[in-house]
C-alpha cells in the first residue's frame, strides 16, 4: 500500500512547538525550479539551509547553470527574510559520480540507476546534516512528476537510520497543487527550466530525442 507522505509531512509540522523556535533543516536541492515551492512550504516552520550536492549533473556547464539559477533566486528571496537561507555547494566531481552509476548504465529512466542516484545524494546530505548539527533533512525531489515519492521517502527513511541525530522529513511536495504553485512561482521569477534530469545517461537520451524531433542545436 502506498503511504500518504504529504499527510505525514503535515503531521510532522503539527507536532513542532513554535515556542522552541524554528528547528534547522538541511534541504537537498537539485535546481531552482524544483526547490522554489518546497522552500515556501517549509519556510514558516524551519530555518532552512540548502545543500546543492549534485555531481550527477552532466555536463558541467549545465551543473553551473542550474546552480546560478538557484543562487539568483535565493539572492532575491533572502532580501525578504530575517534569517537568510544559506547555500552550501560541495565540490563538483562528475567523473567519480558517474563511475558509481556506470554499472547500471543500461537501466531505464526511473529505474535502479535513478534509485542509486537518489540514494547517493540523500546519504551525502544526511551525513552533512549529522556532522553539522541539523535537526532535519529532506530533498526537494518529491516535487517532480518524474520521480517516485514512495521510493524517495523509503530511501530517506532507511538511510536516516544510520544518522540518529537527524530526523528525515517525509514529503510529497507535488501534492495539494504543489506543482501548480511551483509553476506560478517559476513564471513569476522567470526561471530557467532544464529538459532532462541530470546525469550523462539522461542527457544522452534527451539529446537523441531532440535529434529525432529536429531540435538539436
Amino acid at each position: 500500500m502506498k503511504i500518504n507522505y504529504y499527510q505525514q509531512s503535515l503531521q510532522t509540522l503539527a507536532e513542532l512547538d513554535p515556542s522552541q523556535g524554528k528547528p534547522t533543516l538541511l534541504l537537498h536541492a537539485c535546481c531552482g525550479p524544483c526547490a522554489i515551492w518546497p522552500i515556501e512550504f517549509l519556510l514558516p516552520y524551519f530555518q532552512i539551509t540548502i545543500l546543492y550536492n549534485n555531481s550527477n549533473i552532466y555536463p558541467q556547464t549545465e551543473y553551473q547553470r542550474r546552480l546560478e539559477e538557484l543562487q539568483r533566486y535565493l539572492k532575491r528571496r533572502n532580501q525578504t527574510l530575517d534569517q537568510p537561507i544559506e547555500l552550501i555547494v560541495p565540490p563538483y566531481d562528475n567523473a567519480a559520480y558517474t563511475a558509481k552509476l556506470a554499472p547500471l548504465k543500461d537501466e531505464p529512466e526511473r529505474g535502479k540507476r535513478c534509485w542509486l542516484c537518489y540514494r547517493l545524494r540523500i546519504q551525502e546530505a544526511l551525513r552533512y546534516a549529522a556532522d553539522h548539527g541539523f535537526s532535519y533533512m529532506t530533498t526537494v525531489m518529491t516535487i517532480s512528476r518524474q520521480k517516485d515519492s514512495q521510493v524517495l521517502n523509503e530511501i530517506g527513511a532507511q538511510l536516516a537510520q544510520d544518522f540518529p541525530s537527524v530526523r528525515y522529513f517525509h514529503s510529497d511536495f507535488k501534492k495539494a497543487d504543489g506543482i501548480l504553485k511551483a509553476n506560478a512561482l517559476i513564471r513569476e521569477n522567470h526561471m530557467y527550466r532544464q529538459d532532462y534530469c541530470g546525469c550523462v545517461y539522461s542527457w544522452t537520451i534527451r539529446q537523441a530525442q531532440k535529434k529525432v524531433q529536429g531540435k538539436l542545436d
